[in-house]
């Protein structure tokens, strides 16, 4: 029997679940193509910062103006023309060209931005480029001890609202998990016009480098035990709040594809697992996930979708806080009092 691994995410028919989510392999139109041909069902490109497409333009402007009052000839005209010069978001947008002339799958496109206006200004210029979809990248560590969780709050609702307005694709929302009730953010975000969550946006830790006496950036590649929160979480929300779900971070292998969809995710986005292994792992994990449906006579990924969510599982506390006592009480250690 030939399991039928159709999935609809944000409203679109995808042929799978497997779908590489933003990272540099993304933003790399030969990386793409090997994506695509390894069996992607979809594509999340990189996130256009605000931060950086205002940096760069405004590096250009200072390297014009320089020394312009100090020349008689440097007259109105005497510099080219800032249209001419790629300041703005053109590098990205010949990137969503490229892959929508190229890649004959769904385009995701993504957006971090820092201001109201940027996230608006940028999701319609990209909206108007033809992409299927826009996942907003929303990353804020709220570090002011004088913005209370209330305010924060409101403000992921009002940029939700705002970008809502401003396009007409399919909006998906990648947050991170630290709401005082996650539950009721995922809801209030759908209602504030989002098609779809993705589960969860990572938030990378500085380090400090003892030698040069610095905090600095310090990135680490996912594993699959990351995935324990995005499973709790896609297992509550499924059936419980009108969007569509994405399970991202942590997902490495079929186990991990399989897992999230039996919790209740629509797609699966991968990333870590991808950088370690190339874009070929995408391929090798939809044969391995197709094969488990299969030996376990699953007619199609909608089937199994959602059977040990929350909502369907024989014991819905085991989510909840029954879970965490169980696994306190019956851990055992490798060491023993006899041991010394």
């Amino acid at each position: 029997m030939t399991v039928d691994l159709t999935t609809k995410y944000l409203g679109i028919r995808l042929a799978h679940p497997l779908v590489p989510s933003a990272s540099p392999l993304s933003g790399n139109p030969d990386a793409l193509h090997r994506l695509v041909e390894a069996g992607a069902a979809a594509v999340v490109l990189p996130s256009l910062f605000e931060e950086q497409v205002e940096h760069e333009a405004m590096a250009v402007h200072e390297a014009l103006e320089f020394g312009a009052a100090n020349s008689p000839e440097a007259t109105e005209g005497y510099f080219p023309e800032m249209d001419r010069y790629n300041t703005g978001p053109e590098r990205y947008l010949d990137l969503v060209r490229t892959a929508r002339a190229e890649l004959h799958v769904p385009i995701i496109a993504s957006v971090n931005g820092s201001t109201p206006g940027g996230w608006t200004l940028y999701a319609k210029i990209l909206a108007d480029e033809g992409i299927d979809a826009l996942e907003l990248n929303v990353y804020r560590v709220a570090a002011d001890a004088e913005v209370t969780g209330s305010q924060v709050e409101l403000e992921y609702l009002r940029l939700v609202e705002q970008v809502r307005r401003a396009v007409p694709v399919p909006l998906a929302v990648k947050v991170g998990p630290f709401f005082s009730s996650m539950a009721n953010m995922a809801r209030r975000l759908a209602d504030a016009g989002a098609d779809g969550l993705v589960l969860f946006n990572r938030f990378y830790q500085p380090d400090i480098d003892l030698d040069r006496l610095e905090v600095r950036p310090n990135l680490v590649l996912s594993s699959s035990a990351e995935l324990r929160l995005v499973l709790r979480w896609i297992a509550i929300l499924h059936g419980r709040v009108d969007a569509s779900l994405a399970a991202t971070t942590g997902i490495h292998d079929a186990e991990d594809v399989v897992k999230v969809i039996l919790a209740g995710a629509d797609v699966t986005m991968m990333a870590s697992a991808l950088l370690r292994h190339g874009p070929s792992h995408l391929g090798t994990v939809l044969e391995q996930v197709r094969c488990w449906f299969e030996e376990r006579g699953y007619g199609s990924v909608e089937e199994a979708k959602g059977s040990l969510s929350q909502r369907h599982a024989p014991d819905p506390v085991s989510f909840e806080r029954a879970n965490y006592m169980r696994t306190l009480v019956e851990y055992s250690s490798n060491w023993s009092i006899e041991d010394g």
